[in-house]
């Protein structure tokens, strides 16, 4: 599939030099969530995960979250690289988006920083930003990436990709 690579324009990043293994680094981009028309997390002080074919992932401090809006729930799920997953359903009011969040308790070397932080499905959120940029959800309901105009593909996610 890297042979259809989209060329990145000035300011641009290719999802196709990313690496794999995935990489961590800090963000100070400011992320907002919203959820049930309220503002649910709103932080400066974020990570992405950058890997290969993948939007970022935008992991976001466990603080920054409204208080009492995650709600963990049971069952997990394991990712070669960063480790065990937990998940949470959001609420806001009467509205609950199940299996929506997840994070990692105990995160695997080279990932530790992402304890105390949790990345959410932007499709099942009412909006999602990144500077004030409405990201577009990455396609499927396994990875969690969010496009912006910063980054381009083609992304893994849509039928016919898993391959990849």
């Amino acid at each position: 599939m890297k042979g259809n690579r989209i060329k990145p324009k000035e300011g641009q990043e290719s999802v196709w030099d990313y690496p794999r293994p995935p990489r961590l680094e800090r963000s100070t981009k400011h992320i907002r969530i919203v959820y049930n028309d309220q503002v649910i997390a709103d932080s400066n002080q974020n990570f992405r995960v950058l890997e290969t074919s993948h939007p970022p992932t935008y992991y976001l401090p466990v603080a920054a979250c409204a208080s009492g809006v995650l709600q963990p729930v049971a069952g997990n799920s394991f990712c070669e690289f960063k480790g065990m997953a937990h998940y949470y359903d959001i609420q806001v009011g009467e509205r609950i988006a199940k299996r929506c969040a997840w994070g990692y308790k105990d995160p695997s070397r080279g990932f530790e920083e992402l304890a105390n932080t949790v990345c959410v499905y932007a499709h099942l959120m009412d909006s999602c930003f990144v500077n004030d940029e409405k990201v577009q959800p990455q396609e499927g309901d396994f990875y969690g990436g969010w496009i912006t105009k910063e980054v381009v593909g083609p992304f893994k996610g849509a039928p016919g990709t898993w391959g990849w």
